[in-house]
């Protein structure tokens, strides 16, 4: 390994917070810091988040959903759409699937409610620097049951299934942490036929990204994270 890529390698991850509760975001800065986090910014509502993220690129913005000015939901879009190497993880007070929902169509890569640990929010951030998902478990456990019921009527009912048997072991490999690299070495196919198979659950899921499938494939009950 060069001296170059260890130094990128021992970089803190650099984090933007969005809030519009000044003293949730000091609370927060303090606590990310101790965590080894390097705090770049601090945005009161969503149309600054946008502004300094495209001003200071962070890697992940931790960003609340209920703000003046901006939503949290239309700024992470906002975010994604102009830069893609930004992740957003969203901490709200809002357990609801529905914003959920539309976080997750947005380009969020988390999603977890403020009754969480600083633990659990540390190994979120950390888990989307590194380009995986993470979901709030009381959330995910509520979807899964939904999703599951939703499954069994479709299957009682004959309906065909969204994607492929193929395209469903892509993704899941693909939730694991795999890279395409190492899902065509599971699967004995190319890396090119893994790459038209996300193309494929991209447009079946309505999805831009593997973040976006992944968590779209979970709420649906296709894949599942361990």
């Amino acid at each position: 390994m060069t001296e170059a890529a260890s130094d990128t390698e021992d970089q803190p991850i650099r984090l933007l917070l969005a809030d519009d509760h000044r003293m949730l975001r000091e609370s927060l800065r303090r606590a990310m810091e101790d965590n080894g986090f390097d705090v770049v910014g601090e945005a009161p509502d969503g149309a600054e988040a946008v502004r300094l993220a495209a001003e200071l690129h962070p890697d992940v913005i931790l960003m609340d959903v209920t703000m003046p000015v901006l939503d949290g939901v239309e700024a992470t879009r906002q975010v994604r759409d102009r830069l893609p190497g930004t992740q957003v993880v969203i901490l709200t007070m809002h357990a609801d699937r529905e914003v959920l929902v539309d976080a997750i169509r947005a380009g969020a890569a988390g999603y977890l409610v403020k009754d969480c640990s600083t633990e659990d929010v540390v190994d979120t951030v950390r888990k989307a620097a590194a380009g995986e998902t993470a979901l709030s478990p009381e959330l995910a456990a509520s979807m899964l049951g939904e999703v599951r019921d939703l499954v069994q009527r479709e299957e009682a009912a004959g309906a065909e299934p969204i994607i492929s048997k193929r395209e469903e072991e892509v993704l899941q490999l693909i939730a694991d942490g795999l890279s395409t690299t190492e899902v065509a070495a599971q699967l004995y196919i190319s890396v090119k036929t893994v790459k038209n198979h996300l193309a494929s659950i991209y447009q079946k899921l309505d999805t831009r990204d593997r973040t976006q499938a992944v968590l779209q494939a979970v709420r649906m009950g296709i894949v599942r994270l361990d």
